[in-house]
């Protein structure tokens, strides 16, 4: 157990790599509720929403999520997250734990009138069940990917919601903090293996999901991040639309990208990548067998194939940029 964003959480049960081949191979679940949640009601909701978020809400409907990002006026993210639209007034925004604070002021400086922002977290309990067996280890509703719906779950009433951050099938539940210790003890009795936040990062890393705080923070634009895909600059404006159009107009920019070393050696955060740039997220890849990594360089050493050195405590690590995902199932060896 370690303190995280004022949480104690589980970094292993078994181990880190049991936990994450079970993940890969069956299904694992993990108690994911030092996540925040913060709800947004009222007449002015999809407007405000519109507003704040980099994503277009108005591409999904009721019952359907979406990952989107929080921005400053700089373009750089205060928080990545996922938006659960309800009804046209009602949002649900699941956020990072170390961002809710900074998220609920954000939106709290900025909310009109006609809605109403309110935290839940200390009420919402949320377990994450994932792997490529988690569909069927117990009744759950038929979804969609990013679906979402109310459901019972081994005898628990639950928003289920096809999200995951794995990059294997799966759901996450969100319950009433009073009614998880049931609901988890279930999902165990049933099959899933409890993993811990070592698990869920090599488990993240391998798919190149970004970790707000390593690979995302308010020093980066979201496009230097790779997240301009979820940052609707074409369709509507919102905070921080006007400074990533004239980033993309410069261009130039620095680029987050994925890299594989080549032989022996782990990459960490903060370790220095040469010619120039830096680790943001590294680890040994249970899955691969290789150290793997993501990194902020310039961005003429962002082509995929791209040769690096990562400099390990002063010994240096051979290491070439590669396509996202690092891992696909189909052709992992």
């Amino acid at each position: 157990m370690v303190p995280f964003a004022g949480w104690d959480m589980p970094v292993q049960y078994q181990g880190v790599i049991p936990e994450h081949l079970a993940v890969r191979g069956h299904a694992g679940i993990f108690d994911v509720s030092h996540m925040g949640q913060l709800e947004i009601r009222g007449a002015g909701t999809i407007p405000f929403v519109q507003r704040m978020l980099s994503n277009d809400i108005d591409r999904i409907a009721a019952g359907q999520a979406q990952y989107t990002l929080l921005l400053n006026e700089r373009g750089c993210p205060i928080d990545d997250l996922i938006a659960y639209r309800f009804a046209d007034d009602h949002v649900l925004l699941v956020v990072n734990a170390s961002r809710v604070g900074p998220d609920r002021e954000w939106l709290a400086r900025h909310v009109p009138a006609d809605c109403e922002l309110e935290d839940l977290s200390d009420g919402i309990a949320m377990l994450a069940l994932q792997g490529p067996d988690a569909p069927g280890l117990v009744e759950l509703p038929a979804l969609e990917p990013f679906g979402f719906t109310d459901a019972e779950v081994c005898g628990v009433r639950a928003i289920v919601a096809r999200t995951g951050y794995t990059g294997e099938p799966g759901v996450e539940l969100l319950v009433a903090a009073e009614r998880v210790g049931p609901l988890w003890d279930a999902l165990v009795a049933a099959g899933a293996t409890p993993a811990g936040l070592g698990a869920r990062d090599t488990l993240r890393l391998e798919v190149c999901y970004p970790l707000y705080g390593n690979d995302l923070d308010e020093s980066h634009t979201a496009l230097e991040s790779g997240l301009g895909w979820v940052c609707a600059l074409a369709g509507k404006d919102f905070v921080g639309a006007d400074a990533l159009r004239a980033q993309r107009e410069t261009g130039g920019h620095d680029r987050l990208v994925a890299f594989r070393v080549e032989g022996r050696g782990i990459p960490r955060p903060g370790m220095a990548v040469r010619p120039e740039g830096a680790v943001t997220s590294g680890t040994m890849s249970p899955s691969l067998g290789v150290g793997i990594g993501m990194g902020y360089v310039p961005s003429h050493l962002a082509a995929e194939g791209t040769a690096l050195e990562i400099d390990a405590r002063g010994r240096p690590v051979a290491a070439r940029v590669a396509t996202k995902p690092l891992y696909v199932k189909e052709k992992a060896t």
